[in-house]
């Protein structure tokens, strides 16, 4: 989902009443990102509070290559990570994960040997169908068996766009939080829902209801689902003890424009780009009583956040024995003030951009290469900006691309390396950059190996189903990441 996809952040069809009232009643964070362009490495962040290329989730195969978890992948998120339901587990809490989880799909990763008590969804994406014979359908879970497969016994029709799992996700919710609330127990629910990913879905009540086209039916729906579910706090009367953010995980996909992709508002480019339309994300905090309604924050803010603010919510202080990237954010929410940090924003192995205040600064710059460009794969379609949109890899790092993000969000008019504003900003941002470079160690890669015998052949809880799928002969190979 895009940062110019919600009626707050200025969609015109303003259809999205719910997540727009829930921004009234709350905060908006303007300058809020994900921690890579691309889905599992920023899912990994968020649960991690620590940068992909900390917590394993990239690729050494090639040079800052986006990547993440296929059905093919061999690897996943590492024992060694702490994720916040496991630290949470020690204030007490009861964590759920519904939806995608991302973070490997092999027996080691699954997300209830890594702190989740509970899980209704899925370790991939609902990419199909598939013929079972040469790639298996993706199975969906509940809890630590799987109860059936997408496009069999969760049916996604691709030629109408109908499918109901985000009404099945809605009540997984609805039911996790009514029983939650009863047993007086504290939780953490994370809501992963993936109707916006193409191919874009939506259940029949919301098909043909937005201007938008499908894609807008998949938002107005997951408005709806939002609505919901804040509903139900405040009528069970839990609203005041429970803090909500909704985001995304990277921006919307202009690959798919303009019939499921969705929009960035003003910024550059899309997913798979380190460009701002990439990697800022629409941002929303909730939690009625304490933050004050009609908030609007400029604080630098990052998915990683969500880990440090939880835990300081919940009365936990965040593992000393690593590097901690996500910042605790309550002092930006409950009391408006703003925090001097640096957005860094990778992709793969390389540190591409960083942002510090209204500077970024471009050390590389790469949409795609030329070869899946001319292809018809374009990140960045009808926005090429000459000399920072570019097909080879441009390395900048002797004078980085500078631009000035309040008065040019759209990255289109870098700074003139000869002017003085450039070398006063470009000062500070190599002090952060040298040591941010100086110590920084990266994690083992977990996106490197790929093996159709680990595909989801067999998963647990297949045999009761008749679902087992013979698996070819193991044939470990190094992934291939073109982007």
């Amino acid at each position: 989902m895009g940062w110019g996809d919600l009626g707050a952040f200025g969609e015109p069809s303003k259809e999205t009443p719910n997540l727009d009232q829930m921004a009234s009643e709350g905060m908006l964070f303007l300058d809020f990102y994900a921690a890579n362009p691309l889905c599992s490495p920023s899912r990994a962040a968020l649960l991690t509070g620590r940068l992909p290329v900390r917590n394993g989730f990239y690729t050494t195969n090639a040079h800052a290559r986006n990547a993440y978890t296929p059905q093919d992948i061999v690897g996943g998120i590492p024992d060694s990570e702490l994720l916040l339901p496991e630290l949470l587990k020690k204030a007490g809490y009861i964590n759920k994960i519904i939806g995608k989880w991302h973070l490997g799909h092999r027996p080691q990763f699954h997300p209830l040997k890594h702190g989740f008590d509970e899980w209704f969804g899925s370790p991939n994406c609902h990419f199909g169908p598939f013929d079972n014979r040469a790639l298996p359908n993706i199975p969906v879970y509940r809890d630590r068996e799987m109860i059936g497969r997408y496009y069999e016994d969760f049916k996604i029709d691709l030629k109408t766009g109908e499918a109901n799992l985000t009404q099945i996700y809605l009540q997984e919710a609805l039911d996790f939080i009514s029983k939650q609330q009863a047993s007086q127990q504290p939780f953490f629910l994370y809501w992963a829902i993936d109707a916006t990913h193409a191919p874009v879905y939506a259940s029949k009540q919301f098909l043909g209801t937005s201007q938008r086209g499908l894609y807008g039916d998949a938002v107005r729906e997951i408005d709806d689902s939002v609505g919901k579910i804040l509903k139900h706090l405040q009528k069970l009367g839990i609203s005041k003890n429970t803090f909500v953010f909704f985001t995304s995980d990277n921006g919307a996909a202009l690959i798919s424009a303009p019939k499921q992709g969705g929009s960035n508002g003003r910024f550059l480019c899309g997913k798979q780009t380190t460009f701002e339309g990439g990697m800022r994300e629409p941002a929303i905090a909730w939690w009625p009583g304490h933050i004050p309604a009609g908030g609007v924050s400029h604080q630098l803010g990052s998915v990683m956040d969500l880990f440090t603010t939880s835990l300081s919510l919940a009365g936990l202080q965040p593992p000393g024995d690593r590097q901690i990237d996500g910042i605790d954010l309550l002092p930006a929410i409950l009391q408006g003030k703003l925090i001097d940090r640096p957005i860094f924003y990778y992709r793969g192995n390389e540190m591409m951009a960083v942002r510090v205040g209204l500077y970024k600064a471009h050390y590389w710059t790469w949409s795609n290469s030329w070869e899946e460009y001319s292809k018809g794969i374009d990140f960045c379609p009808g926005q090429n900006v000459s000399g920072v949109t570019t097909h080879t890899q441009e390395e900048h790092t002797t004078l980085p691309l500078l631009f000035h993000l309040g008065r040019d969000p759209g990255e289109k008019y870098p700074l003139s390396f000869a002017s003085e504003e450039y070398q006063q900003a470009m000062e500070r941002i190599s002090v952060i950059v040298q040591q941010h470079k100086a110590t920084m160690v990266p994690g083992v890669p977990q996106l490197n190996v790929c093996d159709k015998a680990v595909m989801n052949w067999s998963p647990p809880g297949c045999e009761k189903l008749g679902k087992c799928l013979k698996a070819p002969k193991s044939d470990p190979k190094k992934c291939f990441w073109p982007h």
